[in-house]
């Protein structure tokens, strides 16, 4: 109605040959924001794509009645308005939505309060806008959506919702009191403002927990803080997935998780941040130790676009954690977790403690029989396939990438380092078909297989600095698994092969220039370049119609897998001479020689 006044009072001053001035907005419309809805003139209200229009996660495919606005107060009571259906009730700042009528309403939420809530009961969609809300629950949850309909949350300026070091979270009759900002329905956050939450509390209760899902879509920012005490960071029951926005989430409590889910968690884009510094403790539910994780989805972990950065540095604690005994038993099968896209680092530094090992990536579940190095395997599942993006994994005290499934490499980028365990292990069949892979262990092996390891194509590069038993590439021979090193496939090892590999082209020995580029050639070409560990100058390498190997060769332009592999780009250096590798375990830089483990 304003715009329209507006429009009428600039007519009359143009029919009075009066110059329009510019006319002042309202106070409760700054003039340097805009408005995250539209008003049609029917009084309805709508929002603009947040990316992904052919979803109703997308608000715009959603028309609303109208809007009630609550202004909060540290001085006064809250104020309302717009109210014309009488579903709000207030005591204090303490506010209640009770909509009987079923409209499908906004809810727009400003102001300041160190001493209220707000929670809102419903049949039917709804949007919870918050505009500048400062709202502090010394209680409980500062938002509190009992509806048990999809909730749109819209934010616009800067807004924190916080609990206090006090809050009891007292029970209400049934109702479920698990997180600061909680929803019994889908959460679906967009907008161009910041949220912050804080969840103080010392009751194991999270920042921001949905019993259904979580989606974050264009392009809201929301930073979590979960205390030493408190819950996770983000939870969403059914799945949670990361459309778009920036999420940073910092937990700090033993046992729990930055972002999890109790079936899946997507990745699509966006850039997310999640640390992690809560150790190891016992967990009365599952009567057993258990850590933390930056992620952590009982079923799967997918990425497809976008960016995620993990680090934890909490004793057993995992950067991601997918695929759980516990869901496998429940629905009878894992779905593979998948990486597509996108760019991921995960960082881990803690130790294992009481049986709980830190890993940075950790995909699918294992049950075995006895205990140590003669434990058999009675069970495992969980397939890993990376086809796509960029991935990074440092992991100090445990292995850098484990799979208790079969694990596939069908492209992308993907470098993992361990200075304790394997770098890459799988309880499955490992295999090779493409893409750029670089494993580094100074612990264990730097890609070890429970089944076969199979090498079909792509670049892999495989650095053990152990020594004998450990080698580069490992296959469980013991029970007739095997090394297959097969025509299209571009190898560079230090540390010795598995004994009684196969292979289907030459596997030579190669003198370089540690600490630097060297090349592999065709007689025509240069096939591709490799940056040499420090202190490393010997290998074994195998390439297609490879005929002599380079030292001290230039690259230009942008190299791959973390700088480690290079195929453009390659000149100069000086030629050096390749030897026929006869060696097993043992190898270059290591010791020992056919035969196998003893």
């Amino acid at each position: 109605m304003k715009k329209y006044i507006s429009i009428l009072l600039t007519i009359a001053l143009a029919a009075a040959g009066c110059e329009q001035e510019d006319l002042p907005l309202s106070p409760d419309e700054p003039e340097d924001e805009q408005s995250v809805y539209s008003e049609p003139e029917d009084d309805s209200l709508t929002f603009d794509s947040t990316g992904d229009p052919s979803s109703d996660d997308d608000i715009s495919t959603t028309t609303f009645a109208g809007k009630i606005t609550v202004t909060f107060s540290d001085t006064d009571n809250a104020s309302v308005k717009g109210d014309s259906y009488g579903y709000v009730s207030v005591d204090g700042n303490k506010v209640t939505v009770n909509n009987t009528g079923g409209e499908v309403l906004i809810y727009e939420l400003t102001g300041t309060t160190t001493n209220g809530f707000f929670k809102v009961y419903g049949a039917k969609k709804q949007a919870i806008v918050l505009n500048g809300a400062s709202i502090t629950n010394p209680d409980g949850a500062a938002l509190n959506n009992q509806n048990k309909k999809r909730t749109f949350i819209v934010l616009k300026g800067s807004s924190i919702l916080s609990d206090s070091e006090s809050a009891a979270y007292a029970q209400e009759g049934e109702e479920d009191l698990k997180a600061v900002l909680f929803s019994e329905s889908q959460l679906i956050f967009s907008g161009s403002g910041l949220l912050s939450v804080k969840a103080l509390n010392k009751q194991d209760k999270s920042a921001i927990a949905s019993d259904d899902y979580i989606r974050l879509m264009n392009s809201p920012t929301i930073k979590v803080n979960s205390g030493s005490e408190a819950g996770h960071g983000l939870k969403g029951k059914d799945y949670v997935q990361l459309t778009g926005g920036e999420l940073a989430i910092h937990t700090a409590a033993a046992l729990r998780k930055g972002i999890t889910s109790d079936d899946y968690v997507l990745v699509e884009g966006g850039t997310h941040t999640v640390t992690v510094t809560g150790g190891v403790a016992y967990d009365e539910e599952d009567a057993e130790y258990s850590g933390t994780a930056g992620v952590k989805a009982d079923n799967y972990f997918a990425m497809t676009g976008g960016s995620l950065t993990i680090k934890n540095t909490g004793d057993g604690g995992k950067g991601i954690n997918a695929g759980s005994y516990d869901f496998d038993e429940t629905n009878h099968t894992l779905s593979d977790s998948y990486i597509s896209g996108g760019t991921l680092s995960v960082t881990t530094t803690g130790r294992e403690v009481n049986d709980v090992s830190a890993k940075g990536i950790k995909i699918g579940w294992v049950t075995k029989e006895g205990s140590g190095d003669r434990a058999k395997v009675t069970g495992n599942a969980g397939k890993l396939v990376i086809s796509g993006g960029t991935i990074v994994v440092n992991s100090t005290y445990g292995e850098g990438l484990e799979v208790k499934g079969d694990l596939n490499f069908e492209g992308g980028e993907t470098y993992v380092s361990s200075t304790s365990e394997d770098a890459i292990n799988c309880q499955g069949d490992l295999t090779v078909n493409s893409g750029f892979v670089y494993a580094f262990s100074s612990g264990n092996d730097a890609m070890d297989s429970n089944g076969n390891t199979i090498l079909n194509g792509g670049y892999v590069m495989a650095i053990c600095t152990k020594g004998n038993p450990e080698v580069a590439f490992d296959a469980n021979s013991e029970e007739g698994k095997k090394l297959y090193i097969n025509a299209g496939a571009t190898m560079v090892a230090y540390g010795g092969l598995e004994s009684g590999y196969s292979a289907s082209q030459s596997v030579y020995s190669m003198s370089g220039t540690a600490g630097s580029w060297n090349a592999l050639y065709n007689g025509k070409s240069f096939i591709a370049a490799f940056k040499a560990p420090n202190n490393i100058s010997s290998f074994i390498v195998s390439a297609p119609s490879l005929s002599s190997g380079y030292k001290g060769v230039s690259v230009s332009g942008e190299p791959k897998c973390n700088g480690v592999w290079a195929v453009e780009g390659i000149s100069g250096g000086s030629s050096v001479n390749i030897s026929n590798y006869s060696g097993g375990n043992g190898g270059p830089g290591g010791g020992g020689g056919p035969g196998g483990r003893p």
